[in-house]
């Protein structure tokens, strides 16, 4: 039975996605009126902003913003340059905040003397503000902390 539904839901899927695809109707996306299969505008990268003392948090557990450059930075399975200056030995001599304590409790609650792997990667959750126009409307305020 469970197989049976899938196959329904994948089949009426396909039908509506082939309905749209040959009726002729375009799909819109954020790059605008640009056909699909044309190569798309390259934005302007923007200048990120560096901001004296970081930004203000959004709501209250949101991962603090990054308030300087990263281009050159390196995150790799043989290094992260984050740890340059947000390290426990270096944060203090780099004027730098301190890389959190929860980034040395593994899932299972034991803590560490090293990054937890889940952390490693500072930029899946830690990322720059920049200084674009937005490409939709944002009409997001702050929860408050």
């Amino acid at each position: 039975m469970k197989y049976r539904s899938l196959t329904i839901a994948a089949a009426m899927i396909v039908a509506l996605t082939a309905t749209s695809v040959f009726s002729g109707e375009r799909v819109l996306s954020l790059r605008g009126e640009n056909d699909l299969a044309a190569l798309a505008q390259t934005f302007n990268k923007g200048v990120v902003l560096p901001w004296e003392g970081g930004f203000k948090r959004s709501w209250k557990l949101q991962p603090p913003s990054i308030s300087h450059s990263i281009e050159k930075d390196v995150i790799d399975l043989n290094g992260n340059s984050c740890m340059s200056c947000h390290s426990e030995e270096k944060y203090k001599e780099e004027k730098a905040v301190k890389i959190g304590d929860s980034h040395f409790i593994a899932a299972d609650g034991s803590k560490s003397d090293a990054v937890d792997r889940r952390r490693y990667f500072c930029t899946q959750c830690h990322t720059t503000q920049i200084d674009v126009d937005p490409l939709i409307e944002n009409t997001f305020s702050s929860a408050g902390n």
